[in-house]
């Protein structure tokens, strides 16, 4: 059996099945981060167990991107310095980008793809600030809306470096080459790993419909994450070269009825705050 034959669908739930459960803390703290009535002071004590994120929020906290003239050493310091949205946000990029090993795939830029991801999470985010949505379940669907090529790309690298290939030869969209070389794709990948990972109903919609949000009785998220999708490719935030803007639905780009003015608004801070973010994750 060949490489490209190995990767089913089936075979594709047996690696997400085999992946690291998150850790207890990381629950825990993703959790925390959908409860409104959770003290912050709560999570700053289970954010002190995480090494790994609490380097990351006081990075952040003395990135120059907030102008601090004092050095924060403590959580709490950080927390009243950068706010809670921040602070969560900071958690969620974290827990999500180390449960995936970096693999050699040909083609395939991990630094790229955090870039992308992180980028569509804010701009999302934005939006739905905008629209006066849930703004946590924005930037989480927008974080893990293509999560499913890391999946793809860690079960098979050398699967997915002949989709990159394809794509480029054929000049193709991504889902498509995927579906040609692997019969399934990152939007299947990535929605049976939100399921078993057990994200919120609204997070898998926007993963399952977010080059499609037109599809039936889907959650509007998945307009929100369609549209947030296709600015960041727009504003080129992945610096990758040949990076395509893919085709706005128009439905969903009339549900949202944003006007001008709040378009150039999240432009400018998507582009201001991925910077921030950029500075201490990749």
């Amino acid at each position: 059996m060949s490489d490209t034959e190995s990767t089913t669908m089936s075979e594709i739930i047996r690696h997400i099945r085999d992946l690291p459960t998150l850790p207890e803390v990381a629950q825990e703290l993703l959790a925390d981060l959908s409860n409104d009535e959770t003290s912050m002071d709560s999570m700053n004590e289970k954010i002190a167990m995480d090494q790994a994120i609490t380097a990351k929020i006081l990075r952040l906290a003395n990135s120059s991107h907030f102008g601090t003239n004092s050095r924060v050493v403590t959580i709490q310091q950080a927390t009243a310095l950068l706010g809670v949205r921040n602070i969560k946000n900071v958690i969620r990029t974290s827990v999500m980008s180390r449960q995936f090993p970096a693999v050699n795939c040909p083609g395939f830029d991990f630094r790229s793809f955090w870039r992308h991801s992180t980028a569509t999470a804010v701009c999302a985010e934005l939006i739905s600030r905008a629209l006066h949505m849930k703004h946590d379940f924005a930037f989480t669907a927008g974080l893990l809306h293509d999560i499913g090529r890391l999946v793809l790309v860690t079960h098979n690298p050398s699967a997915y470096a002949e989709v990159i290939q394809t794509r480029v030869t054929l000049d193709c969209a991504l889902i498509d080459a995927e579906n040609s070389i692997l019969q399934t794709n990152h939007v299947e990948a990535g929605l049976a790993l939100a399921q078993h990972w057990h994200f919120a109903e609204a997070v898998q919609d926007a993963i399952r419909g977010h080059h499609q949000p037109d599809l039936e009785d889907i959650h509007p998220l998945a307009s929100v994450i369609h549209v947030a999708n296709s600015m960041v490719h727009a504003l080129d935030l992945n610096d990758q070269e040949n990076d395509a803007v893919p085709l706005l639905s128009q439905q969903a780009w009339d549900t949202l009825a944003l006007d001008e003015k709040e378009c150039l608004s999240i432009f400018r801070e998507t582009e201001m705050r991925c910077e921030a973010l950029n500075q201490i994750f990749l």
